[in-house]
């Protein structure tokens, strides 16, 4: 008879897995920073201060992490901050421990915050004081984790000193991180500027906590952020919202809300309002009880809403440019506790409040992330029912948080009909004049006549009508064709395509290249079907496909004088796409800019030049862009995406339109980035337009 054996064993954990719960807990660097200054926040501290230097080499790079907190002593280090999975902070905000200063309650809850600093680099150094005790200094060595097998085969040091950062009676903690993980570049640093600076609510009260980025070499790359401040000073439509319990009834839930319509100081057509709403019942809003509400506790939303018009940005914004381009980086209504947020509400692609997705439907009714900067506060107290996952991407999503989402989403659309009011008097009083759209221009020029005429009050309520239905009728057909592709827009392609043989074939009778550009048309018709069928995608080196739109738009160029420059020096990459529609989307932008740097409108003085190169300073994925030194793009992206709007007096307003969703049926994105966001040739500050592929970085 076999002796079975039968033992009780602990897991023995392979030092690795501290790795990789770094890198599945914490998405990226600016998650990874945001977690260290929420330890300066839970420590007591004032402000947290971010540095970096070096930042072009990973041998030589640091990332520091600095406060004045109450910082550690000995023992909280080792059996606090080297115990992963602690819930020393979950048990002080249960006991409603309080900081004697400030009075917080922790904002860490999990104890796995630590590992934020192996997202940024190999090696940490933790240098920290509690008052009146000696500095603790902390090495970790990312790399032994690698080369060992088990857990407890990396012992991690801990020593005391004298204090020689943190003298005197100072107090507090500093990370410090080096051997980077990666080279940072002039878009990455910005991102990380754009995260830190929304760590803290921009409505919270002063002196609350702080954060301050220090850029200690290369500070140029931060030229030409607007400071928040400044751009909510731009806003026209504002608005507090309180959500509380009514205070007769324990059981029922209300809104309120103050509005203002703040005009220019230039906008003598119209008048300021002023609006207050007491009491709006939310019975009809949340599931079935008041259960939920009472999990989330009072509810502040502050809201900054914007009219990126041109006509009406010239009325009042000096830097329209910087401040569109603030507005596509950083709109959105993000989540606050306590003044600190929650990631990743707000954020790029996180459309928690679906304001983009039912802006389609009704555009000109509804706000969309570019249009807002807002902010929801919560009291981490009340809040209980509003748990964080631990990847740090937001709450999980229980009842409780659908309830706060239904309820916030209500009180924005309270605030919206408010807005819709004021932005109506704006296009009544200074219509746009310039825009080419097919039936919205008869009306804007039935408009000025009805002005003339004195005709307004009778007249202007069945012209604002007449204007809504037909947008939304309009709209409703557009989206509904498959992929979003309607049957003009194919017809404007291929128009197009027809139109450049016939010039070629004019000029040259036949040669390759008509037999080339033939070959192109008909390879565009296929590939609308494919893309309908979705189809037709193969692996395509980026530079072929660029080499292939700059043949195609050779003959053109040449006629119109203009100088083209390549540039593949980021390196070459490959891509899923449709080949047809991915050129002939190139082909596109290629052709936006010949006629803008031709036309009268776009006159350039001196030589012409269009650009057209691989960048791999995206976050979410490698691009082609295409630049010129033209005027620029006289309208907010969320224009320029829409189609039947165009400034060409005979445009049809598909182009950009067409290469918005063709790159969305593709995984991708079209942008148009800040010149300052992208490496472009010196004198490249015009248009600058980027297809952004997704699933290109590893």
């Amino acid at each position: 008879m076999p002796e079975f054996k039968n033992q009780k064993l602990p897991f023995r954990p392979r030092a690795r897995l501290l790795m990789l719960l770094g890198d599945q807990l914490i998405r990226d660097a600016g998650i990874a920073v945001f977690e260290l200054v929420k330890n300066a926040y839970d420590a007591d501290a004032p402000q947290a201060t971010i540095m970096m230097t070096d930042l072009n080499d990973k041998e030589k790079g640091i990332i520091l992490v600095e406060d004045s907190g109450s910082g550690m002593d000995f023992e909280t280090v080792t059996n606090v901050w080297l115990e992963p999975g602690t819930d020393f902070r979950a048990r002080q905000r249960e006991k409603l421990e309080r900081t004697p200063i400030y009075g917080r309650l922790p904002l860490g809850e999990k104890g796995v915050g630590r590992f934020a600093a192996h997202k940024l680099g190999m090696f940490v150094r933790l240098i920290t004081r509690k008052k009146n005790k000696p500095e603790v200094i902390v090495e970790i060595n990312w790399e032994e984790f690698i080369e060992s097998k088990y857990l407890e085969d990396v012992p991690v040091k801990v020593r005391e000193r004298e204090p020689q950062v943190f003298t005197g009676k100072k107090t507090g903690t500093r990370i410090e991180i080096e051997k980077l993980n990666h080279t940072w570049n002039r878009g990455m640093v910005r991102e990380l500027a754009r995260a830190i600076n929304s760590i803290c609510s921009p409505f919270n009260e002063e002196g609350e906590f702080k954060t301050e980025f220090l850029l200690l070499d290369n500070a140029e790359w931060l030229d030409g952020m607007l400071d928040i401040e400044k751009v909510l000073e731009y806003s026209l439509f504002r608005a507090e919202c309180d959500i509380r319990e009514n205070p007769k009834s324990s059981k029922n839930f209300e809104l309120s809300y103050s509005y203002k319509f703040v005009p220019y100081p230039s906008m003598n057509k119209v008048r300021g309002r002023v609006k207050n709403v007491k009491g709006i019942s939310l019975k009809s809003v949340i599931s079935d009880s008041t259960t939920n509400l009472q999990k989330i506790g009072p509810i502040h939303i502050d809201l900054y809403i914007f009219d990126r018009e041109p006509k009406v940005l010239e009325l009042g914004v000096s830097d329209k440019k910087g401040l569109k381009d603030f507005l596509d980086e950083n709109g959105g209504i993000r989540v606050y506790r306590n003044g600190i947020r929650v990631y990743d509400y707000g954020e790029l692609g996180n459309d928690w409040l679906n304001l983009s997705s039912e802006r389609v439907n009704v555009p000109a009714k509804r706000i969309s992330n570019n249009l807002v900067i807002g902010a929801v506060s919560l009291d981490i107290s009340k809040s209980i029912g509003l748990v964080e996952k631990t990847n740090r991407e937001g709450f999980m999503d229980t009842p409780v948080f659908r309830d706060f989402r239904s309820i916030v989403y209500y009180a924005v659309t309270q605030i919206t009909a408010e807005r819709n009011t004021d932005k109506t008097r704006i296009r009544d009083a200074y219509s746009n004049k310039k825009i080419k759209e097919p039936v919205l221009e008869d009306l804007s020029e039935l408009r000025e006549l009805v002005e003339k005429k004195k005709l307004t009050e009778e007249l202007s309520p069945y012209l604002n009508r007449i204007e809504a239905d037909f947008v939304l009728i309009r709209d409703r057909f557009l989206t509904s064709a498959s992929a979003g592709l309607s049957l003009s827009a194919v017809i404007h392609e291929v128009e197009k395509g027809v139109a450049e043989l016939a010039k070629v074939v004019k000029e040259e009778k036949t040669s390759p290249r008509v037999k080339e550009l033939a070959k192109h048309l008909a390879d565009l018709v296929e590939g609308f079907a494919a893309l309908i069928r979705r189809s037709g995608l193969s692996r395509e080196k980026a530079s072929s496909l660029i080499s292939q739109a700059i043949f195609n738009t050779e003959f053109r160029l040449k006629t119109h004088n203009i100088k083209f420059i390549t540039n593949i020096s980021q390196g070459d990459f490959e891509i899923k796409c449709s080949r047809r529609l991915t050129i002939s989307t190139l082909m596109n932008l290629l052709d936006n800019s010949i006629w803008w740097l031709d036309n009268k409108w776009g006159n350039v003085k001196g030589k012409k030049h269009i650009y057209i190169g691989l960048s791999k300073e995206f976050s979410d994925g490698y691009a082609i862009v295409v630049a010129d030194n033209g005027p620029g793009f006289l309208d907010p992206p969320e224009y320029l995406v829409e189609p039947f709007i165009s400034r060409k007096p005979d445009g049809m307003g598909l182009g950009l339109h067409l290469a918005d969703q063709v790159m969305k049926a593709q995984g991708g994105r079209l942008v148009f980035p800040e010149f300052k966001d992208v490496s472009l040739p010196k004198d490249f500050d015009g248009a600058v337009v980027a297809l952004v592929f997704g699933g290109t970085k590893k």
